[in-house]
């Protein structure tokens, strides 16, 4: 089939190379967001899927408003049969979902209907859920609702960050959607609605959502930590300054919710349940360091709390 893809982040690039490398499948152009400044000189630097499309000659659209007529009207005469979308991160309205022929098929890091939305990896973790995937649908103008296509499952672990299960099912999921693509060419994979029930939602993290609340649970506290890791980062407040935190162990002891203890190995912080040993701390304009470093350089007081 011809294709247009969108995406825009690195975990979209294993699946516009898996287009790229069938011999299925012609990738006539990548849409993407436009390029945003970054870094400490705040150039303007173009997203990981437009780069990849750069590295092989493919043109590449990068609209501020995917309802912009000169978009559509490209879009129009480039004439694909199928528009892939993995993470693009814009809104896609009726007029540009009418202009493939198949429709536009979306890859979402779900097992839909759970965890529409824009943090589908993120809800996973700091919910608890033992199993997550992948699906493949089309899209719809409601969120993450139309019917699907096809899923991969993942097992989730008990020490992954949302960075570690994302990176698997970028991989994974690339395979899916390709398959999906080559199922809707054969005329042999037909999509089907989604259920009513298991529906839940995964908005958008925000920072002062990473924020760590240690009057929760231990195990609460972990999962939080590890959804939000590595971006946006937890983070927490020591004599008034916010520093962030890596992924922690629970253990077999008891403080106060957000006391810290120092140890020579290891630095405790206590929870609604048992206490944590932190792991990697980065302080303010600092580099990323082991919590025993940090707290070496960081005058703790003897029953001292984190906010």
């Amino acid at each position: 089939m011809r294709v247009v893809f969108a995406g825009t982040p690195a975990p979209a690039v294993p699946s516009l190379q898996a287009l790229l490398d069938s011999d299925r499948h012609e990738v006539a152009a990548v849409i993407t967001r436009p390029d945003a400044p970054a870094g400490r000189g705040r150039k303007l630097v173009r997203s990981p899927v437009g780069a990849l499309a750069d590295e092989h000659g493919i043109e590449v659209l990068a609209p501020q408003r995917a309802s912009s007529p000169d978009f559509l009207q490209r879009l129009g005469e480039l004439a694909p049969d199928c528009c892939p979308v993995v993470a693009y991160g814009a809104l896609l309205r009726e007029k540009a979902l009418a202009i493939p022929k198949f429709g536009w098929v979306n890859l979402h890091f779900s097992l839909l209907p759970a965890w529409r939305g824009a943090a589908p990896v993120q809800a996973a973790i700091r919910h608890g859920d033992e199993i997550t995937g992948a699906s493949t649908f089309r899209l719809v103008p409601e969120l993450d609702a139309g019917p699907v296509f096809g899923v991969v499952t993942e097992q989730v672990r008990a020490t992954d960050t949302a960075g570690e299960l994302l990176d698997r099912l970028a991989i994974s999921g690339a395979g899916l959607l390709v398959a999906t693509l080559d199922g809707i060419e054969d005329g042999t994979l037909r999509a089907e609605e989604q259920p009513d029930d298991g529906v839940s939602y995964a908005p958008k993290v925000t920072v002062e959502d990473a924020k760590v609340d240690f009057t929760v649970p231990a195990v609460a506290v972990d999962r939080l930590i590890r959804s939000v890791t590595p971006d946006p980062g937890a983070w927490a407040l020591l004599h008034d300054e916010r520093f962030k935190l890596g992924p922690v162990s629970i253990v077999d002891e008891e403080l106060p919710p957000g006391e810290i203890r120092v140890e020579r190995r290891r630095v405790l912080v206590g929870t609604g349940t048992s206490a944590v040993a932190l792991g990697a701390v980065q302080a303010a304009g600092k580099k990323r360091m082991a919590a025993t470093d940090w707290a070496r350089g960081t005058r703790i007081e003897q029953g001292e709390r984190l906010k």
